[in-house]
């Protein structure tokens, strides 16, 4: 991830080690994935961060892999939207780059959720599509992801098939993706 901060900046390895004092062969070390950086000192996570513009925490949060469930996940985003409204929400979205930074990392569920959210809320305000995510657009869940309660519940009863009605009753931005979402709206 260090490297895309480079280029995001477009910044060669050799000009970040000069206007860093971080030394080339650290840096060399770190791009080619030789060296990870949780393990470099402090004084080395400041300086690239510094020169980067980005906190501490953002260079190190690439080398922990902490992952919530994904019920827990589109719980948190519903609560963001309702917190922060639709407009604030999908702003704020679109300037962390998380859709791309979870697709980068192969967190597919979590990128793909995001992405049909935000062009979901973006179609029921009128909004037009960003077009920095349309290759991500094209991309599918090989399994359909329902909600915990209708796989609950469709196991418990063979009569109706929860499923295909909640399919039909999906959010189609979503749907996009295989992911069953009908509300977005009712969280508590």
């Amino acid at each position: 991830m260090l490297a895309q901060r480079l280029q995001k900046k477009n910044m060669t390895a050799y000009r970040c080690s000069k206007l860093s004092g971080v030394p080339y062969t650290t840096l060399s070390e770190l791009l080619r994935g030789k060296t990870k950086i949780k393990n470099c000192t402090a004084e080395t996570v400041f300086k690239l961060a510094k020169v980067l513009d980005v906190p501490m925490e953002e260079l190190l949060s690439d080398s922990i892999e902490y992952r919530s469930a994904f019920e827990t996940f589109k719980s948190n985003v519903c609560h963001l939207v309702k917190d922060k409204g639709d407009i604030d929400f999908i702003v704020d979205t679109l300037k962390s780059d998380d859709i791309r930074r979870y697709f980068d990392k192969k967190w597919y569920p979590e990128a793909f959720y995001l992405l049909a959210m935000v062009d979901y809320l973006s179609r029921i305000n009128d909004i037009p599509l960003c077009n920095n995510y349309n290759d991500i657009r094209g991309c599918t869940l090989k399994q359909t992801l329902y909600p915990r309660d209708i796989e609950f519940a469709a196991r418990l009863s063979d009569e109706l098939d929860l499923r295909e009605a909640s399919k039909r009753d999906a959010i189609p931005e979503f749907l996009r993706h295989n992911i069953i979402e009908s509300d977005i709206r009712n969280v508590c």
